[in-house]
């Protein structure tokens, strides 16, 4: 008789098999191949808008592996790497001297002296930085104490805005370190409350403000150049692609930030008469911000930009769509229900709302959900989310931040109030 376990881990090695052919086919089909770990140039895939077949793909492959490790990898030794993972620090440590900018002068490589001399760090120490992140592809010894850039490192060049992402996560730990004080914390265990968050319990402690949204404006800036570099690791601008925005002819885009999403969309949807919408400071930066990439569209009055504090006003009246990419997750349910409130108040008979978020599947979940038919559940014997954990990193960090949290399709019609309506959720 066949060992149940052993056929699980068969099927996990045929979805493995299957998922890496699928990503190799799409990276074919641009007609550059598949990239290499050693290569020292960008794929065109990397940074197209639509890759949403390549990023499913991805997703079951990641989700296969860890899969994979867990079952046949002894439980001390996994468990151990869930803790034994200093990645972020030495990420850290290159972004914050830009390591690969200068790498990118020297594509032959770079001696680790002339390195360290030109980003002023001890010799030794970057080498150690260094090797450790070549074992994961980024960054290569082309020879010994010869250092040269990766597909991989690229990315963290200080030109690139993913890299203002990346940077964005380095005081995580910090806030990570302290989650359990707040869960026995006489003032903060049973609060849901912004100022209640692991974030402001670990600024406490240090004295600082530990208002989010109080930024000045080098600080707003460098924020806003982060969420476009998380629209670009995330996938966002998938949404272009598959959402019909041809059959709509204005968006509010609330909570917009500078317009990263709605720059791209108002290039692509010419047609679109769009509403960008935020708080007074950011609508300033936005403006600098449309006339340097989009000065088009606001030569043609086709954006306009109207200041807003979505959690005491309404938008601007009667749009066809009201848009929020990754704004809900950044609050509790209370605040979450007040910002629908507001754009319910101002919404036409036929305006929709548009919410751009993760979608949190559980094992025993709420009657109805996936009922019509819009989620994608995950072949066995992945686990849910495709055994993906990025969906909970990301509700880990709106939870460290702000009390926030990524949803279930029910918890998003809980705070909305929203109706069962066929294909109101799109897997994106």
């Amino acid at each position: 008789m066949t060992d149940p376990n052993e056929v699980k881990v068969e099927a996990l090695l045929s979805i493995i098999n299957s998922s890496a052919r699928e990503a190799m086919a799409e990276y074919k089909n641009t007609g550059h191949g598949v990239p290499g770990v050693d290569t020292d140039t960008l794929h065109p895939l990397d940074f197209a808008t639509d890759t949403l077949a390549l990023r499913k793909a991805i997703r079951l492959l990641e989700g296969a592996c860890e899969q994979l490790n867990a079952i046949l990898a002894p439980p001390q030794h996994t468990a151990y790497n869930f803790v034994n993972n200093y990645s972020w620090a030495c990420i850290d440590v290159a972004t914050q001297s830009c390591i690969a900018d200068v790498l990118d002068k020297h594509p032959e490589g770079l001696s680790v002296d002339a390195l360290a001399d030109a980003v002023n760090l001890d010799r030794t120490k970057i080498a150690r930085v260094l090797r450790f992140l070549a074992l994961r592809g980024c960054f290569k010894e082309v020879k010994r104490d010869v250092f040269a850039n990766t597909r991989l490192s690229l990315v963290l060049k200080s030109t690139n805005d993913v890299v203002f992402c990346i940077r964005d996560q380095r005081d995580s730990p910090k806030y990570a370190a302290v989650l359990y004080e707040t869960m026995i914390d006489q003032e903060f265990a049973r609060s849901n409350e912004v100022e209640k968050a692991p974030r402001a319990f670990a600024l406490r402690k240090e004295g600082k403000n530990n208002n989010f949204w109080e930024m000045d404006d080098e600080a707003r800036e460098t924020f806003h150049k982060c969420m476009i570099g998380h629209s670009v690791i995330y996938g966002s601008y998938a949404a272009l692609h598959y959402y019909p925005w041809d059959n709509v002819s204005s968006v509010v885009d609330v909570g917009s930030g500078t317009g990263t999403m709605s720059i791209p969309l108002a290039k692509m949807f010419p047609h679109l008469r769009i509403t960008n919408q935020d708080l007074p400071e950011t609508m300033k930066l936005a403006r600098n911000t449309w006339e340097k990439n989009a000065p088009e569209a606001l030569l043609d009055g086709r954006v306009e930009l109207v200041p807003l504090n979505f959690l005491e006003e309404s938008p601007v009246a009667g749009k066809d769509v009201y848009y929020l990419r990754s704004i809900i997750h950044d609050w509790p349910d209370d605040e979450a229900s007040v910002i629908l409130h507001n754009i319910r108040k101002v919404m036409g008979p036929n305006s929709r709302v548009l919410i751009h978020d993760c979608v949190l599947l559980r094992k025993f979940e709420e009657p109805g959900v996936g009922a019509n038919g819009s989620t994608t559940k995950a072949p066995k014997p992945t686990l849910l989310n495709f055994g993906s954990n990025t969906p909970h990193q990301h509700d880990m960090t709106m939870w460290l931040l702000f009390n926030g949290k990524e949803r279930t399709l029910n918890e998003f019609k809980n705070i909305g109030q929203v109706p069962s309506i066929p294909g109101y959720v799109n897997d994106f």
